[in-house]
């Protein structure tokens, strides 16, 4: 048993699949699916089931996942202090796009006052990119506005916002007190791409109601949601934190929901993943200045 093995292992799980294990890797499929079958011979159990085309990881399999992550990111981690002191101090962080555009940046000033001598990269994407980097460790930790899918993710709620429903001044719902799913159902729909956690949240509250929607426009990027909004184009439903500014503004109106949409904004991390010192700081410091009262 090797740590060749190992990696190759994690990569076929993340990936579910040989195949994808094997382009990843840049290996021949054949030589990724005889380390797994060596270290099912190993360890006297099988570690994925094969249906079909695909394979899905027993009992086993998951619980041997855990140590390999460890494994893995212990001797990653050994790698870059003994091979490179320099980067010893480097930490990993994932934001979402409404906590990387709104919380994060006054976060990396701060922490790179405190602590200068440590470097941070961050990387802005929808919740389940994020995510997905967590499973990965590509990142040590991400601040997202959905809980996580993935029973291998922990979260920790930080605080919380709300999702609003904007349109133009002078549209069919501008002024009213209060509106309905039904009603805003009807209104031309300005969403989020689906993947993102404001699509899911989106959907499902008018699943609830028995709604579904046909968006008039869809988009990774909030801006272009807001700029169709205000050019009356339709109606959208985004983040209060990410609409405040136009709405403090004038340039768009608040459409009261009923019911309103609230969510948690948490911290994620691997249940397997080891902390450094430098990271917990960081997570620490981001909970000091982004809770509720401050969001």
């Amino acid at each position: 048993m090797t740590l060749r093995h190992i990696r190759i292992f994690l990569s076929v799980f993340q990936n579910n699949g040989i195949t994808k294990a094997a382009q990843e890797l840049h290996i021949a499929q054949p030589s990724v699916s005889l380390a797994v079958k060596e270290m099912e011979e190993y360890y006297g159990t099988k570690l994925f089931d094969r249906i079909g085309k695909k394979i899905y990881p027993t009992q086993n399999g998951r619980r041997l996942y855990d140590y390999a992550l460890k494994i893995c990111g212990l001797f990653d981690e050994a790698n870059r202090s003994v091979k490179n002191p320099d980067t010893l101090g480097k930490i990993r962080i994932g934001a979402s796009i409404t906590t990387g555009t709104k919380l994060l940046p006054d976060i990396l000033k701060r922490y790179k006052t405190i602590r200068p001598e440590i470097t941070v990269t961050a990387v802005v994407g929808n919740s389940d990119e994020i995510e997905k980097k967590v499973l990965a460790n590509e990142i040590d930790v991400g601040f997202t506005e959905k809980q996580p899918q993935s029973p291998e993710i922990l979260a920790e709620p930080f605080g919380a916002d709300r999702l609003c429903a904007v349109a133009a001044h002078g549209g069919t719902l501008a002024g009213a007190k209060r509106v309905t799913p039904e009603q805003l159902a009807r209104e031309p729909f300005l969403t989020r791409e689906k993947g993102s956690a404001v699509r899911e949240i989106t959907d499902a509250y008018f699943a609830v109601a028995g709604l579904t929607i046909t968006p008039v426009m869809e988009s990774t990027g909030t801006q272009a949601l807001l700029n169709a909004a205000e050019r009356g184009i339709g109606v959208a439903i985004l983040p209060y934190l990410l609409a405040k500014e136009r709405l403090d503004s004038g340039t768009l109106c608040e459409i009261p929901l009923v019911p309103e949409i609230k969510r948690d904004l948490n911290i994620i991390r691997h249940k397997s993943k080891f902390l450094s010192p430098a990271v917990e700081e960081f997570c620490a410091l981001w909970k000091t200045n982004n809770t509720p009262k401050n969001i």
